[in-house]
C-alpha cells in the first residue's frame, strides 16, 4: 500500500507516545496535559444528561446543523460579549470537535502546500501536528518572557505567501508564558499592516487563572483577520470534545463549514445539549473558581519543590495560570537523555523536541503540575532533581 507525502512527513503525537509508557501506576508523570479529573463536575453532568434527553427527546440523537446547537453558540456569544467586551454573535461562533479539529479545518481552509505558518517557538505541538498535515512552511518566532520576539515576527511576515500567525497568547503550551499588555498591542500594530495574513488566539486556558489580572486579547474585536479559539476540555470535560471558532470573516466562516461538512458533517450533537445544559443550570464560574484554587495549589508545590531540589543551572517559568512549567537545563544537556534517564527513576515529562519544527536535541522540557497531587509533585520534582 502507498501512502500520501503528507501523512508521512507528519510526526505521530510525542506526548501520546510518551502516555502509553507512563500509564503504569507506580511512573510519576508530569507528560500529560490532563486537567484534574477531580475538576469534572460529574453529579451536574449527570443531571443534564438526563435533563437534556427529557427536554429534548429524539433531538440528541438526530443528525443535526454543521455550524452547532444555536444555543450553545448564542451562551458563547453572551459571554464574549460580558466578559471580553467583544461585538460578537452567534453567527459569528462555530462549534468544532475540541479546539484540535479547529487547528486542522484552518490548516485545510487557509492552507495551500508551501504556504506559510508564522508559529511560536517553542510552540504548541498539538498545532504543529494539525497544521503539518496541510504541508506549510513554518517560520518560527522566539517566544520570549512577554511574548513573540517582534523584529522576528516582523521577519517572518515578509516571507512569501504566509497564511497566518499562531499564537496562545495566555499560559501558552508549552512554557506556561503569558503575552504582556505591551507586546499584544505592538503584535496588534506589527499584524496591522499586513491585512492579508490572519491572527489566530488560540486560548484554551485563559479562565485558569491563579495570579495577575486579565489581560485583553491581542487580535478579537481589533483585526479584520482575527480568529479566536476557545474549548470547555480545561473547565468541564475534555471527553466531550467541544470546542469552538469565532470570526466576524463570513467568507472564512462559509469555508470552515464546508470544511467541516466534508470531515464529520458535525460535532457530537448530544455533548452540545449536555454542556449547554449544564452551562445554563450551573454557576460556571463558581466551578472554575474551584478549578484554579487547585491548580494553583499544584502549581504552587511544583515551584516550591523546583526552587527546593533544581540545580542552579536550571531555569523555569513562573506560570500565572494554565497548567504547565517550562524548565531549561542551561548545561546544555538534551532533555531526550534526561528523560531516559528519568524514566529509570519512574518519572517523566515531555522533552522540548516536538515543541520545535525545525530543533532536536534540545535543553528544555515540559512539566504538567494539575494531574498529581502535591506530596506526588514533591516526589517527582525531587527524582528529577536528582537526575538533572
Amino acid at each position: 500500500m502507498k501512502f500520501s507525502e503528507k501523512i508521512l512527513n507528519t510526526p505521530s503525537s510525542f506526548i501520546r507516545n510518551i502516555l502509553k509508557v507512563t500509564e503504569s501506576d507506580d511512573v510519576i508523570s508530569f507528560a500529560g496535559g490532563l486537567p484534574n479529573p477531580i475538576s469534572f463536575p460529574i453529579e451536574a453532568l449527570k443531571a443534564s444528561a438526563n435533563h437534556a434527553i427529557t427536554e429534548n427527546g429524539s433531538r440528541l440523537f438526530q443528525y443535526s446543523s454543521t455550524q452547532g446547537y444555536a444555543p450553545l453558540r448564542e451562551y458563547i456569544a453572551a459571554k464574549y460579549q460580558r466578559v471580553h467586551g467583544l461585538d460578537i454573535h452567534a453567527d459569528d461562533v462555530f462549534i468544532t470537535t475540541g479546539s484540535q479539529q479547529a487547528l486542522e479545518l484552518l490548516g485545510k481552509v487557509l492552507i495551500d502546500k508551501g504556504d506559510g505558518i508564522v508559529i511560536e517557538e517553542p510552540g504548541y505541538l498539538g498545532a504543529i501536528q494539525a497544521f503539518t498535515l496541510s504541508e506549510p512552511t513554518f517560520y518560527g518566532v522566539t517566544l520570549e518572557n512577554d511574548g513573540l520576539n517582534l523584529e522576528e515576527l516582523e521577519h517572518a511576515l515578509q516571507q512569501p505567501n504566509v497564511k497566518f500567525v499562531y499564537t496562545v497568547p495566555n499560559f501558552q503550551n508549552p512554557t506556561g508564558l503569558t503575552y504582556s499588555k505591551e507586546k499584544r498591542q505592538q503584535i496588534c500594530e506589527i499584524m496591522a499592516k499586513y491585512d492579508d495574513v490572519a491572527l489566530i488566539e488560540d486560548d484554551p486556558y485563559g479562565e485558569l487563572r491563579f495570579q495577575g489580572e486579565p489581560l485583553p486579547y491581542i487580535g478579537a474585536g481589533k483585526l479584520e483577520n482575527s480568529i479566536l479559539l476557545g474549548s470547555f476540555s480545561k473547565t468541564v470535560t475534555p471527553g466531550m470534545r467541544l470546542g469552538f471558532i469565532i470570526t466576524k470573516n463570513k467568507e472564512l466562516m462559509e469555508h470552515i463549514e464546508t470544511a467541516k461538512q466534508a470531515t464529520d458533517l458535525h460535532t457530537n450533537i448530544f455533548s452540545q445539549y449536555v454542556i449547554y445544559d449544564y452551562l445554563a443550570n450551573n454557576d460556571y464560574m463558581e466551578h472554575v473558581q474551584k478549578i484554579i484554587a487547585l491548580y494553583k495549589n499544584q502549581a504552587d508545590a511544583m515551584l516550591n519543590a523546583i526552587e527546593e531540589f533544581f540545580p542552579a543551572h536550571v531555569d523555569y517559568t513562573r506560570p500565572e495560570g494554565g497548567m504547565f512549567i517550562w524548565a531549561t537545563m542551561n548545561n546544555g544537556a538534551s532533555a531526550v537523555d534526561v528523560f531516559n534517564k528519568a524514566m529509570d527513576q519512574k518519572v517523566a515529562f515531555v522533552p522540548g523536541d516536538p515543541f520545535y519544527t525545525s530543533k532536536t536535541g534540545v535543553n528544555t522540557m515540559r512539566l504538567n503540575y494539575t494531574n498529581a497531587t502535591p506530596e506526588v509533585i514533591r516526589e517527582g520534582i525531587k527524582r528529577l532533581g536528582s537526575i538533572l
